[in-house]
């Protein structure tokens, strides 16, 4: 398989400054990125549950289902730690037909890669944002 050069993606450090994460969000993951790598470390007796869709290409429709399983959460806090799956990719065996928002934001239009990098990095934020939960999400090869 070749790959053909199309457009120059922009740097991460272009995406993060362009939709910034607030610093209250930042505390709300860090305070999660601390509370899954004692879990990995043996420090917690909680367990991680990434839990969700297979993929993930509505907006309003991953929040709400988000919102949804912050209020789960808040009931099973002291034995789980629940992370959303937004998985935002969806691999094809031949590599025809719809990719995910990470290639197509709109399925309507044409596909956009760096629009997709865009909208997904605004979902994450928005669902962290209404629900306080931090997602899991993967990138793979088309």
């Amino acid at each position: 398989m070749s790959f053909q050069y199309i457009r120059q993606m922009p740097a991460v450090g272009e995406i993060l400054s362009s939709i910034p994460l607030s610093g209250g969000l930042g505390k709300i993951k860090g305070g999660r990125d601390r509370d899954i790598i004692a879990v990995f470390r043996g420090e917690s007796d909680k367990f991680i549950v990434i839990i969700g869709p297979c993929s993930a290409d509505n907006e309003d429709a991953v929040c709400e289902y988000v919102s949804r399983l912050a209020l789960l959460q808040e009931e099973v806090k002291e034995k789980l730690i629940l992370i959303p799956r937004i998985y935002t990719n969806k691999p094809r065996t031949t590599g025809e037909g719809y990719k995910g928002m990470a290639h197509q934001p709109k399925p309507s239009e044409a596909p956009n890669m760096v629009k997709g990098l865009k909208a997904i990095r605004r979902m994450h934020i928005r669902a962290m944002k209404e629900s306080h939960l931090t997602a899991a999400d993967e990138m793979l090869y088309p």
